[in-house]
């Protein structure tokens, strides 16, 4: 009898570790730039001035988020928030603005036991909340191995086919390009921490998401911290304008024209400009 009552409570024991588990983690977020301005008059920006845009743009994309967590859900959100570069060109300025990519006052809510996700987010001073289902990935399992800090991490894959719009605005025309491209995705994770979440939208593997690779944007986890002291409340956003993600996508598609056109209208001599962002 006594070992029964020995193993009971054990068990009790197990399942309200299981229950009270919790955690946070700190991810660094990195983007490759790629730049091209010139123009039909053979005007261009000299090396010098084009690596010092690229350095400041890239700054605007290198944060740092916290994904606070426990077994079934778990909150996404930028650590501090950066302002904006501005980049002098040929005697002028260029404001860079980045649009909807997240940070700031966005609020990344995923329940990976629903399999839902709230986004709480903000394009041009207005405020969205877009609510919908979390993406299935296919992941496919490695038996690669690697240490990031004191975890050991497993490798997995997953392969996808995206449509990308392309803008770009040359001698007083948009032009808007689409293209299919095949992305692969690769994130190292660890069973050690059992809980099925990662940074971003990232889930579905057995363990915590130290590292992604998703096309030249990368995200790597540099601190964890697990059942702190101070007891992590996990709460769902609320505030903003309900969206599912598609109706979102054509609100970005327009806030997009939208900027190119401004641009347009403000834009003086004959250049062509494109900028391309990670992918």
């Amino acid at each position: 009898m006594k070992n029964i009552a020995t193993i009971l409570c054990l068990f009790i024991i197990q399942i309200t570790v299981g229950q009270n588990f919790q955690g946070k983690a700190v991810y660094k977020t990195s983007s490759k730039i790629r730049i091209n301005l010139s123009g039909k008059n053979g005007m261009q920006l000299s090396d010098a001035d084009k690596e010092k845009m690229q350095e400041r743009m890239r700054k605007q994309f290198q944060k740092t988020f916290v994904l606070s967590f426990n077994k079934e859900a778990s909150v996404y959100k930028e650590e501090e928030k950066l302002s904006a570069p501005t980049a002098s060109l040929g005697g002028g300025n260029i404001m860079v603005k980045t649009i909807g990519l997240g940070g700031g006052n966005d609020v990344l809510y995923k329940n990976t036991k629903k399999g839902q996700y709230l986004n709480q987010t903000e394009v041009m001073g207005k405020r969205f909340l877009i609510k919908d289902k979390l993406r299935k990935y296919d992941w496919k399992l490695t038996g690669e191995t690697k240490n990031i800090g004191k975890y050991t991490c497993y490798k997995a894959t997953y392969t996808r086919e995206e449509t990308r719009t392309n803008m770009s605005f040359d001698d007083g025309e948009i032009e808007e390009k689409k293209e299919k491209v095949e992305v692969v995705t690769t994130a190292w994770y660890t069973p050690e921490i059992p809980v099925s979440n990662g940074p971003r939208d990232y889930h579905g593997l057995p363990g915590l998401i130290l590292e992604v690779k998703d096309g030249n944007n990368i995200i790597l986890c540099s601190e964890i911290v697990l059942n702190p002291k101070e007891k992590i409340e996990i709460i769902a956003p609320r505030k903003g304008k309900k969206v599912t993600q598609e109706q979102y996508g054509k609100i970005m598609q327009k806030k997009m024209k939208e900027t190119m056109e401004n641009f347009k209208s403000r834009r003086k001599g004959g250049r062509n400009v494109q900028i391309s962002i990670g992918g």
